[in-house]
């Protein structure tokens, strides 16, 4: 599903050359849920912006879904991107103004379906996530629990191939970020692919894989209860 092999990323400056990533390998199977940890600074960031296909990369290379991405160009990456990824931030990212119906129909306008197969998408989804009987309420109106999960409802809509999610429980409390954990491994269990980024120790360990970041390169910790206490730095 995922896989890079020796990814480099330098970002300059005038005066400073930064190496974000430093051979970076990693391969992530279809139906995996893994996730990433490590210190402030480590490279986490940098990987889930490339994994994305948000940001390039200097050297290596990187397959998605079995297709080399290295040489593509910007506008066939966004397409590969709408296609197959999608995106859960911590800081929810929905649009103020509307409500959770139309917060989740804007990526899928963007895709281009028309208004039949796009309400069909957006009821499925929101239903998946509990909250098909608040489609007309807007953001302001749900607890931070329930705005994440219209943020993933989003995300599920357009039918994506894998989720990554950047610190998806982070703006939230103990009793929502379980409940939105729970919400993720079952969508997970369903076959979709999860990359989750995380400084949260408790989530890493309900996970399959454990991936470890630290200066730009990774290592898999294959006991999850010996995720190192910097991870969580």
């Amino acid at each position: 599903m995922l896989k890079m092999t020796n990814v480099k990323k330098v970002f300059r400056t005038d005066l400073v050359e930064t190496h974000a990533l430093r051979d970076f390998n990693l391969d992530v199977k279809e139906g995996d849920f893994v996730a990433v940890t490590g210190p402030s600074g480590s490279g986490k960031t940098t990987f889930l912006n490339i994994a994305g296909l948000l940001e390039t990369f200097d050297g290596g290379s990187y397959q998605l879904d079995g297709k080399c991405v290295s040489n593509l160009s910007d506008s066939q990456r966004s397409k590969l991107r709408n296609e197959k990824i999608g995106f859960i931030f911590q800081s929810f990212n929905l649009i103020p103004d509307l409500d959770l119906f139309d917060n989740v129909d804007v990526p899928l306008r963007y895709r281009g379906f028309n208004r039949a197969e796009r309400k069909a998408r957006i009821e499925q989804s929101l239903e998946v996530v509990g909250l098909a009987n608040r489609m007309k309420h807007l953001p302001s109106q749900l607890s931070g629990g329930q705005q994440q999960r219209v943020a993933i409802a989003r995300a599920l809509a357009g039918e994506p191939r894998f989720l990554l999610a950047d610190e998806p429980t982070g703006n939230l409390d103990t009793k929502m970020a379980h409940s939105v954990m729970e919400l993720l491994q079952n969508i997970n269990a369903q076959g979709t692919t999860i990359v989750m980024v995380t400084h949260d120790q408790k989530l890493a360990k309900e996970v399959q894989r454990n991936i470890f970041v630290r200066d730009g390169q990774v290592s898999e910790l294959h006991s999850v209860g010996d995720i190192p206490s910097a991870a969580m730095a």
